[in-house]
């Protein structure tokens, strides 16, 4: 695995944690029982409650592994004490799209916590990367699997 650290907001970073405890105090005891139910049935070869709780167990346990990683490589940014006239990571950018003239708002956070329908872009994805360095009335150009978009920065603001 990398070593390189990873962007990520402090709400991003809590909601990891968040799922890491419940999966190892939740889950894991969960699973556990499940599997000792399972073996009282007697024979493990034909028991697909047994491997069905196994396999249950081995995605669990990776999950668990992949969170603790992204965790320990985190670089936790407190967007709310950014400020600035530029996008950068943790802004929230309010823009135009010029072509439907839709207005859209998106928040730039670390890759792991992007969610397009909630308005979370990852700091890698297309658009966030040209929009970073813009100023409000800067025009960003956005080349995505649908074509080339063109987006006028509106506002710029750093909320948690």
């Amino acid at each position: 695995m990398s070593v390189d650290k990873v962007p990520m907001t402090v709400e991003g970073h809590a909601e990891l944690e968040k799922e890491l405890q419940h999966r190892k105090s939740v889950e894991r005891p969960r699973i556990i029982q499940a599997i000792a139910e399972a073996r009282a049935h007697g024979d493990l070869s034909e028991n697909a409650e047994y491997h069905a709780a196994k396999e249950s167990q081995g995605l669990n346990e990776a999950r668990v592994s992949d969170l603790e990683d992204k965790l320990s490589r985190a670089d936790v940014i407190d967007v709310t004490k950014l400020s600035g006239d530029r996008v950068v990571f943790g802004a929230t950018v309010d823009l135009i799209d010029d072509d439907t003239e839709e207005e859209v708002t998106y928040r730039i956070v670390g890759e792991y916590e992007a969610d397009v329908k909630a308005g979370k872009v990852s700091v890698t994805s297309p658009i966030a990367r040209a929009l970073i360095g813009k100023r409000a009335g800067d025009v960003a150009e956005v080349t995505t699997p649908r074509g080339s978009r063109t987006y006028e920065v509106i506002k710029i603001g750093f909320k948690g």
